[in-house]
């Protein structure tokens, strides 16, 4: 029916009201245009220990519209993000190898949001350098120059863990903030430039804390066993994958009490201290990456840390 038509139909009193009755539904129409025009986009910032080789940043950012999934690039590796119910905050564990290079670094998230468009955001940040102090020790020749029989084995193993580390959960296993493993002080720090009996070799891509043997080793987090495995260089070894390409490594072990495809929560028993593989004597090795990227522990336990004490601050 005709405007005019519906207009004279309509008692006189309530005339006034029909033109917002009628222009109501255009406005909504037109709202939805420009709401569906609107470019989605997303903001983020960046927080960490230091930026320097073997720190991780995190990354806090928030879209405009939900996302379908986000990933920050960065260092030549790429970090998967998660999120929380909605879609719209968002959360990436960046890892600065510990043989980055100073220099200035773009960190680009990209995502996708629910229609499939793609969205990016883009910052740079200066990465500064740090010099590691070196360690010399005295360890059996056989673990400095190995002999002909154990190429092979150390070759399989190498290229074992190398897939391993390569490789990305699409589940997120871990939850909150990492402990220590043993209540043990850190004896060696991360990063130290190792020489075994005069050879310089590749630098300590972890932490050594001290125990006895059989002093119990805890899961750091929770996460899915991958590896639990005698190997050359670190002795009874368990890898755990806390997801999103996020692993430990814990070596040296005197015994291991988990089995691969075990999932472990944060606290689990998995093996006691030992002292096999390439060691000077009893203690715990524990090893973090991110991706292919080699991280202090210390560095990881800050920032979530931190993140926790700090989950409901709104990002800016």
């Amino acid at each position: 029916m005709p405007t005019d038509n519906i207009l004279h139909s309509i008692p006189k009193r309530f005339k006034w009201a029909v033109p917002g009755l009628v222009l109501l539904p255009l406005l909504c129409i037109f709202a939805g245009w420009a709401e569906k025009g609107e470019e989605q986009s997303i903001t983020f910032v960046h927080s960490e220990r230091a930026l320097q080789p073997g720190e991780v940043i995190i990354i806090s950012a928030r879209s405009s519209r939900p996302l379908h999934y986000l990933r920050a690039y960065a260092f030549d590796g790429d970090f998967p993000g998660f999120s929380g119910e909605g879609g719209e905050s968002w959360t990436s564990l960046v890892g600065i190898d510990l043989e980055t290079k100073p220099g200035r670094y773009a960190i680009e998230l990209k995502g996708a949001g629910l229609d499939g468009k793609n969205v990016t955001a883009r910052k740079v940040v200066t990465v500064i350098g740090k010099e590691f102090p070196a360690r010399r020790l005295k360890v059996d020749e056989k673990f400095v120059s190995p002999p002909v029989d154990a190429l092979n084995r150390i070759e399989k193993e190498r290229e074992r863990v190398g897939a391993i580390f390569a490789s990305t959960s699409a589940e997120k296993f871990w939850r909150g903030p990492f402990r220590f493993p043993v209540p043990g002080e850190v004896i060696s720090v991360f990063g130290k430039r190792n020489v075994y009996n005069g050879q310089a070799r590749s630098p300590h891509a972890g932490v050594d804390f001290r125990g006895a043997i059989g002093t119990p080793v805890h899961a750091p987090n929770r996460g899915r066993v991958v590896l639990a495995a005698d190997l050359y260089f670190s002795g009874n070894t368990a890898i755990l994958d806390h997801g999103l390409g996020l692993y430990s490594y814990l070596a040296h072990m005197s015994e291991i009490s988990v089995r691969e495809g075990d999932l472990v929560e944060d606290g689990s028993i998995i093996g006691k201290v030992g002292a096999t593989g390439r060691v000077t004597g009893p203690h715990l090795h524990w090893t973090i990456r991110i991706g292919r990227a080699r991280i202090d522990p210390l560095s990881l336990m800050n920032a979530l840390e931190d993140r926790g004490k700090s989950q409901t601050t709104a990002i800016r």
